[in-house]
């Protein structure tokens, strides 16, 4: 299992998921504790993959982030590529 963010270890089906995958099932399992339909313990269970499921979209988003590459236009006109800053 890979390690989660809060030190705990990350479900291999979890793991091995990409960030489209993690996210539509972390949007079906709010839609579902939206409507009420899980008893207690299943609303727990469903809480807990579902922090899982956002810690996971949150690496693969930070993953792509430090992979994102901006040109950048040098003061002696040459084309070069520097770390993309997301807050530009």
């Amino acid at each position: 299992m890979a390690e989660s963010r809060s030190g705990g270890k990350k479900p291999a089906d979890i793991a091995a998921m990409s960030f489209e995958e993690a996210l539509a099932e972390l949007q079906d399992l709010v839609k579902s504790l939206e409507r009420g339909d899980n008893k207690l313990d299943e609303a727990i269970n469903a809480y807990e993959r579902g922090a899982q499921l956002k810690a996971h979209c949150e690496a693969k988003l930070k993953e792509a982030q430090l992979k994102v590459e901006k040109i950048v236009l040098g003061t002696d006109g040459k084309i070069s590529t520097a770390p993309a800053n997301i807050t530009d």
